[in-house]
């Protein structure tokens, strides 16, 4: 029996996309110009120890990402009983280990910054790229394989950009997929979300992760006009932390509807009937 090849296109062209992606980064790996990072990297304004803690501010500012990772897993349990896709309900997971793996390397790297301390940096930060990647388009099309293929190819190039950094020197492969990442992220946030997303509010996100880039790069001068109280990249990391209200904010927006809407049948939630993560 012949289909009708347009009723199927929706849910093809977002696993079309994604491979067509994957296809460009590996060419601008394979045949893209050299990209070196800047020998002064690992010179950040902020120097200042408190007692035995070295560079004690762009250390301690790691402690963001922490609270929002712990938050958002505990806020994630809260919704145990609420049904929640269960692609969703990995990506945010995905997404909040991946803050807490960013406590742990950020602060690693900024105790001692080196190229070698560099790689673990970079490696926690491939976690939540891959979550937030998939939850978006978990979100917005109607095809959860799409999700899951979006998250892996994330984590699948950003993990390779670091080692092929960290092996030949080459930047240009992290460049690509970190904003190639970004740019994924800012078209996904205009397309509706699915009916019975989470409906993160995606602009939100990248909202935050821009102003954090910006404070990264306005390090020295944001510790200048602040008086040398604090540096730009401690504020880069409390802003990249706050990109996770918007998943925080959703799921207790859904935890809160679910009781309301069930508080006459005594309060009782929906429970999926579907495997979670």
């Amino acid at each position: 029996m012949l289909h009708d090849s347009r009723s199927r296109s929706p849910s093809r062209l977002p696993r079309q996309l994604i491979v067509a992606a994957s296809v460009l980064w590996l060419l601008l790996t394979l045949f893209g110009p050299m990209l070196t990072q800047s020998p002064s990297y690992h010179a950040f304004a902020d120097q200042r120890a408190f007692g035995a803690l070295p560079h004690a501010m762009d250390v301690l500012s790691n402690l963001g990402f922490l609270v929002a990772g712990v938050a958002g897993l505990w806020a994630l349990h809260r919704t145990r009983f609420v049904a929640i896709a269960p692609t969703a309900r990995c990506m945010v997971a995905v997404f909040f280990v991946g803050l807490i793996g960013c406590f742990a390397g950020s602060s690693y790297y900024h105790w001692a910054p080196d190229n070698a301390a560099l790689v673990w940096d970079r490696l926690a930060m491939c976690v939540p790229f891959a979550g937030i990647l998939g939850l978006a388009v978990q979100q917005t099309c109607d095809d959860d394989a799409a999700a899951w293929l979006a998250a892996i190819a994330m984590l699948v190039a950003a993990v390779s950009s670091t080692l092929i950094w960290q092996h030949g020197g080459n930047m240009l492969p992290w460049a690509v997929a970190q904003g190639g990442g970004m740019l994924a992220l800012i078209a996904l946030a205009f397309l509706p979300s699915r009916k019975g997303g989470l409906h993160v509010h995606l602009g939100v996100v990248i909202g935050f992760y821009a102003l954090a880039k910006v404070f990264e790069l306005a390090d020295a001068q944001v510790f200048g006009m602040s008086g040398e109280l604090f540096s730009g990249h401690s504020v880069k990391h409390l802003l990249a932390a706050a990109a996770a209200w918007p998943l925080l904010s959703a799921l207790g927006k859904l935890r809160v509807n679910a009781a309301t809407a069930f508080w006459p049948n005594k309060g009782t939630m929906p429970v999926s009937n579907k495997l979670r993560c």
